[in-house]
């Protein structure tokens, strides 16, 4: 079930339907997006994912790999991902380590782990 919710919560996101994706967020629930800081909370975690969506015309996170472990409500969710986002005929790629911790059928917890320098690189026009 952790990798389930999990797996639901990114094709939430690559749907553009974020506020549906926060529902799957624990009422604490910590996002640590390492290189640029934490926010807690459902809608600290939608002012920052919101609006980084809304500025591109598609998003696709590409999970290479997945493990999960533990139970059928609470559980580690690991994966490897490439998170792509279009603008134009432009694609950005970002890869990813994504650390999900889920309890009572919700995401308590969600870290990624990425180097920003490749992401402000691709970023860049051009």
């Amino acid at each position: 079930m952790p990798g389930a919710i999990v797996t639901q919560f990114i094709n939430l996101i690559e749907a553009r339907r974020v506020p549906d994706a926060l529902a799957l967020l624990a009422p604490d629930c910590e996002y640590d997006n390492v290189p640029i800081g934490k926010v807690t909370g459902p809608e600290q975690v939608g002012a920052i994912l919101g609006p980084f969506v809304d500025r591109y015309d598609e998003v696709d996170w590409v999970v290479h790999h997945q493990v999960v472990s533990g139970t059928a409500d609470d559980g580690v969710v690991m994966n490897e991902r490439t998170d792509r986002f279009r603008s134009g005929e432009r694609w950005v790629e970002l890869p990813v380590m994504g650390l999900f911790l889920v309890r009572g059928g919700k995401i308590e917890l969600w870290r990624d782990y990425f180097d920003l320098a490749t992401l402000q690189r691709a970023s860049q026009p051009g």
